[in-house]
């Protein structure tokens, strides 16, 4: 059995394809290791029309439900491989600790959106998730009462303090700039937390230290007349790198940055590979869930149309490796 089309991650942008594509009655699937991207930790959304103030875990699984009632299948797995031949494709996937398995495609659409980006520090994989941390959401309520550093000065970051000080007696946050870009609404949210949160401009961390678990964080300008600021975790938050490994090896462009180039109706270079989310600088800095939603849409319906003008040109040119 072929696809029509196969979507490469369960964020935002990859469940709103599924639900465009199924109810375009195409013969569609998702595969993702990692069930909902970004949203599905980004905390509350209070801004996504029609919900109200909602969970984004709690949203992304209202989007599969929705894909699924349209006859959406779904894998969990890691992508390897996107094999290519003509017009004709093969994902290659590994469920967990079992063998690969093979599903031959007409269309892809790549939205397997973005990973955060880590400091580049000695000790910083070490440390990961002992005292150092990406997601506020998943980490957050282990510091309750405690004192946290807040890497960042983006609206992420912000975002992140509001969160954190749900649970946490004291944040810092670290700002490398002279100025905290955010969206005023978060921003002044943030104001209201008052002592609770102290900001520190033009201040990088130039070093985590600790063996078993974080200790202390050196600073590149002193704070009460020392570099080094004791804290008992720290979350990073200063932006993501988009997953363009599976789009460079199809041969598909990428922008200076590192992000998929796609015209308008989210083609990529190659014929048959869309892109959507995350992954791609459509809209600039400006990454939500409703524009990857937006973005997930336009190229399923992209992939509708290239499948009744190509999808008979499409012959099977891989045996199955599921067996």
């Amino acid at each position: 059995m072929v696809y029509d089309l196969i979507i490469i991650g369960s964020g935002a942008a990859g469940l709103s394809a599924g639900i465009y594509a199924g109810r375009y009655k195409m013969k569609v699937m998702i595969i993702s290791q990692e069930f909902g991207g970004e949203s599905a930790t980004g905390g509350t959304f209070y801004n996504y029309p029609g919900t109200g103030p909602i969970d984004g875990y709690e949203l992304m699984k209202k989007m599969k439900e929705q894909a699924k009632d349209v006859g959406v299948e779904f894998f969990d797995g890691k992508v390897s491989e996107v094999k290519r031949e003509g017009h004709c494709f093969a994902v290659v996937a590994t469920p967990g600790s079992k063998p690969p398995v093979e599903y031959p495609a007409r269309t892809i659409i790549l939205a397997n959106g973005a990973e955060r980006r880590r400091l580049g520090l000695p000790n910083e994989k070490e440390l990961g998730a002992r005292g150092v941390h990406y997601c506020v959401t998943c980490d957050g309520p282990v510091y309750s009462g405690k004192t946290i550093a807040m890497i960042g000065g983006g609206d992420a970051a912000v975002k992140g303090v509001n969160l954190a000080a749900e649970f946490v007696k004291k944040i810092y946050l670290l700002v490398r700039g002279s100025e905290i870009k955010a969206e005023p609404i978060n921003y002044e949210e943030m104001k209201k937390l008052g002592d609770k949160v102290e900001i520190l401009l033009n201040t990088e961390v130039k070093e985590l230290v600790g063996k078993d678990k974080l200790e202390k964080l050196i600073l590149s300008t002193p704070y009460n007349g020392s570099n080094e600021l004791i804290v008992d975790g720290a979350f990073v938050e200063i932006g993501a790198l988009p997953n363009t490994a599976l789009a460079k090896s199809l041969g598909v462009i990428t922008d200076e940055r590192g992000y998929i180039v796609v015209d308008n109706t989210m083609k990529t270079n190659v014929d048959g590979v869309f892109a959507a989310g995350d992954t791609v600088n459509f809209f600039g800095s400006f990454k939500q869930a409703i524009t990857a939603a937006a973005m997930g849409s336009v190229a399923a319906t992209s992939a509708y149309q290239d499948n009744k003008m190509h999808g008979a040109l499409c012959e099977v040119h891989w045996v199955p490796s599921n067996k």
